[in-house]
């Protein structure tokens, strides 16, 4: 069964990649793709202990990187929990990431 997906996946990888081709040589198709994107960005928090948990923050953003929604993620084992952000932690953290963290 893994064999099916991680072909399935493969076939659906090179069609993507045609897909970004076409972005890169015609303007239009570079438009319309980015009208429908958007991203999301996980951003995994320092850690004393990360054999025993986890956290992090996951931006939702449009294609320009605006931001549109957040929520803290914290696991333990195999507990997990997530948290929607308030616009007010959210403000604090745009400030933050926002000068020392960059997408590339």
């Amino acid at each position: 069964m893994s064999g099916d997906i991680k072909e399935t996946a493969e076939k659906k990888l090179k069609s993507r990649i045609r897909k970004f081709k076409k972005v890169l040589k015609d303007e239009n198709e570079k438009e319309k793709f980015f009208d429908q994107l958007g991203a999301s960005v996980e951003i995994f928090l320092p850690n004393k202990n990360p054999e025993e948990s986890a956290d992090s923050i996951l931006f939702y953003t449009t294609a320009e990187g605006k931001i549109i929604d957040a929520e803290y993620s914290y696991n333990e084992g195999e507990e997990f929990t997530a948290i929607p952000l308030t616009d007010k932690n959210l403000d604090v953290l745009t400030e933050v990431f926002q000068s020392n963290f960059q997408l590339k």
